[in-house]
């Protein structure tokens, strides 16, 4: 990829790998920011290279720890603003806050619009994200969005594994888009699960709208929190006769239970992307697939004004 002229990347802590392999794909090197705590835990920021007059792009997902990433993003936008940055453009592949995303009871906040004007009222310009809980959540933003998606590099994965009798399931109803694009994609049949919620911990599956019996089942998601919606889908898939089941999510957010559950589903392959660092967590039959590549286009699109939605147009 040709190397983009004023441009200039500031990795945040939260994910320096990915903000690495993105620099790689650039052909750039990432700026260079020092980012400390005060002996009270107070974050403080310092850019060591000149950002007046460049096209920044910050590159830091909200993850866990959800409130740090988040004062680290809000503290970085304003330095970048103070020191003349002409656009800063913040590169979060993973929003964190992103289920808060309507009143759903009363008395509750709406903590992802909530995010969403800190972020602006920081200085931010523009918003590159992927994957978002509720496509919503972009008009939440008084400034532009650009939303990805993670689903070609999933059909890019499952091609190369080429799979029989292949169907994809939707692991509730609220996730039939998302898994209908992978659906498409991957030109396999789609099914359901009829889920009911009680709690954010609890869930039951009725039935299965559509077949997977006897057919391998893929699984998408956009995110794998505490793993709860992933069980029931899967021992949904089980009890109507499915062989091997796969699952796939943009997020690894594994959080609490998450892991334990998992292993426990011994399922043939759970696939995540690289938005949100996965550690040492011992997850069995993991892989992770990387977006670096596609949010480094992006940044490329952006810089010199080219249309990001042609990245995900399909010839008919």
């Amino acid at each position: 990829m040709p190397t983009p002229k004023n441009i200039k990347l500031f990795p945040g802590n939260a994910n320096p790998a990915l903000a690495d392999e993105i620099c790689r794909s650039l052909n750039l090197e990432p700026a260079h920011v020092r980012l400390e705590r005060f002996p009270d835990g107070e974050i403080h920021c310092k850019v060591l290279d000149d950002a007046r007059g460049s096209d920044a792009f910050i590159i830091q997902p909200t993850c866990p720890p959800v409130n740090d990433t988040i004062m680290e993003l809000l503290i970085l936008i304003d330095c970048l603003r103070r020191a003349s940055a002409e656009r800063i453009t913040c590169i979060i592949p993973y929003f964190g806050y992103a289920r808060q995303d309507r009143k759903d009871e009363g008395r509750v906040p709406i903590t992802a619009k909530l995010i969403a004007n800190m972020i602006s009222a920081a200085g931010a310009d523009r918003i590159l994200t992927m994957d978002l809980h509720a496509a919503q959540i972009q008009g939440f933003f008084d400034i532009p969005v650009d939303h990805l998606y993670a689903a070609p590099v999933f059909e890019k994965h499952y091609q190369r594994l080429n799979i029989p009798d292949l169907t994809v399931l939707a692991a509730d109803v609220g996730s039939s888009k998302r898994a209908g694009l992978v659906s498409k994609y991957l030109n396999a049949p789609l099914a359901i699960v009829d889920k009911r919620r009680y709690s954010p911990q609890e869930t039951e599956a009725f039935h299965i709208i559509g077949s997977v019996e006897g057919r391998n089942v893929l699984i998408p998601d956009d995110m794998i929190s505490t793993g709860g919606t992933i069980v029931t889908a899967v021992e949904a898939a089980r009890r109507h006769g499915a062989k091997d089941i796969y699952v796939c999510a943009t997020h690894p957010v594994l959080a609490g239970p998450a892991v334990e559950r998992l292993n426990s589903l011994h399922v043939k392959e759970i696939a995540v992307t690289d938005t949100i660092p996965v550690g040492g967590k011992p997850l069995e039959n993991l892989k992770v697939l990387s977006v670096a590549e596609m949010l480094a286009e992006a940044i490329r699109r952006i810089h010199v004004a080219e249309s990001i939605s042609q990245m995900f147009s399909r010839e008919e």
